[in-house]
């Protein structure tokens, strides 16, 4: 590709999901290479709880990033997940509120794949709603397993994790500072 024919910068949309760890560390990498270089950032957690303090919000609140923990928690092995899904849409819409506000300059919305592919969020919408409303600039992460192929062909970057061997396998149960 010519100099000439290089798009002008934009927001952009990045997908990390698949089924290996490293994809909300990975997005976290971002975020803080982001805030290191003057961007403004958000980060709205769709399934992670306030009851279970995680490092990373508690690095985030020492450096006084924006950060929004809007989940009730683990949804896996649960049978009702009517709160899950409630808490999702309330996580959704103050997504939208810090998304059309013009405010900042990149925004993580971690483990939305969740809510995409549980049927709390409709898919078609929550794509057509950011096409339509997130500013140009914006750049926009979102984590989870098993993405959508219509949130994958969105998406200006994807990158699929993929487990090849984890602890977990070997019954070595999650460690501080590594999985939480």
């Amino acid at each position: 590709m010519k100099e000439a024919e290089v798009k002008a910068q934009r927001g952009l949309l990045i997908v990390n999901t698949g089924h290996g760890k490293g994809k909300t560390t990975a997005a976290l990498g971002t975020v803080l290479r982001a805030w290191g270089q003057g961007l403004r950032v958000c980060v709205i957690q769709f399934i992670k709880s306030e009851a279970f303090r995680y490092g990373e919000a508690k690095a985030a609140e020492r450096l006084g990033l924006e950060w929004h923990i809007l989940g009730d928690g683990c949804t896996f092995g649960r049978e009702d997940l009517t709160s899950a899904a409630q808490a999702a849409r309330q996580a959704w819409a103050v997504a939208q509120e810090r998304i059309a506000s013009g405010r900042y300059d990149l925004i993580l919305l971690d483990e939305l794949t969740y809510p995409l592919r549980f049927g709390w969020l409709d898919p078609t919408q929550v794509l057509e709603w950011l096409e339509e409303n997130r500013p140009p600039n914006l750049h926009i992460i979102i984590t989870g397993r098993d993405a959508l192929p219509a949130l994958v062909e969105a998406a200006d970057l994807v990158t699929d994790m993929r487990k090849v061997k984890h602890p977990f396998d070997k019954g070595i149960k999650g460690q501080r500072g590594i999985e939480f």
